[in-house]
């Protein structure tokens, strides 16, 4: 593990032990709250993990920016079992964004108003400096492109468009929501809110990265980790 990982890890546990796990019941969460951008039901929040279907099924772990793996390899999940004979519809695929790789579940406007690409040391993939936008919220054509390939559709809109599920640890948007109004002297639940209501369309919501890929692996999901 690199040193700046590893203190980024020890930051992150340490808030969520010392200070932030309170701030996860006292801030209102859209889980239970009844935040439009959740589609999970406020008394079932499993009912989102049963619409994982199809015969090969995976959910890929991604807890940290790691280039564009956590994007590419989903894709790769569903072409290689197309070519081996079993189309997109019939495979399930989760994407669950947790600690570090959080920012990817949001709008270029926090990037930008939260210096996202510092705060979670995530690079812009084509100018290889720190991101000022998020660079898989419905990228160009030609901006991904694989050796021996060619283009692929990496984006998060496109990868929804072939049926893979996105999710977002609340935990750690808690956390980090806790951790920026702190720098900028907010209010902790106006800063959490303002990221809330700025989630890409269609990604959940859910109490926890970790009680996620528990979840999904209930339901049938292998395993992979996606950095």
């Amino acid at each position: 593990m690199k040193k700046n990982e590893s203190t980024s890890r020890r930051n992150f546990i340490g808030a969520l032990a010392v200070g932030a796990t309170a701030g996860m019941y006292a801030i209102p969460s859209p889980l239970f709250g009844g935040n439009a951008s959740s589609e999970m039901a406020e008394d079932d929040p499993d009912a989102w993990f049963n619409k994982i279907r199809g015969k090969h099924r995976i959910v890929f772990d991604c807890t940290r920016p790691h280039e564009i793996f956590p994007f590419a390899w989903p894709r790769v999940f569903l072409m290689t079992n197309d070519h081996t004979g079993t189309p997109e519809k019939e495979c399930g695929v989760v994407v669950v964004l947790r600690h570090d790789a959080i920012p990817y579940a949001f709008e270029d406007k926090l990037w930008q108003a939260y210096r996202f690409g510092e705060m979670f040391k995530a690079d812009d993939p084509l100018t290889k400096a720190p991101a000022t936008r998020n660079p898989f919220m419905k990228p160009k054509t030609g901006d991904f492109s694989v050796p021996g390939i060619g283009n692929v559709a990496i984006g998060i809109n496109e990868l929804q468009e072939s049926g893979v599920m996105f999710c977002v640890c609340d935990a750690a948007i808690t956390v980090y929501t806790a951790v920026a109004a702190g720098n900028l002297k907010k209010d902790p639940a106006e800063v959490k809110k303002e990221w809330l209501g700025s989630l890409l369309p269609g990604i959940q919501v859910v109490p926890s990265g970790v009680w996620a890929v528990g979840r999904a692996q209930e339901k049938g999901c292998g395993y992979c980790f996606a950095g």
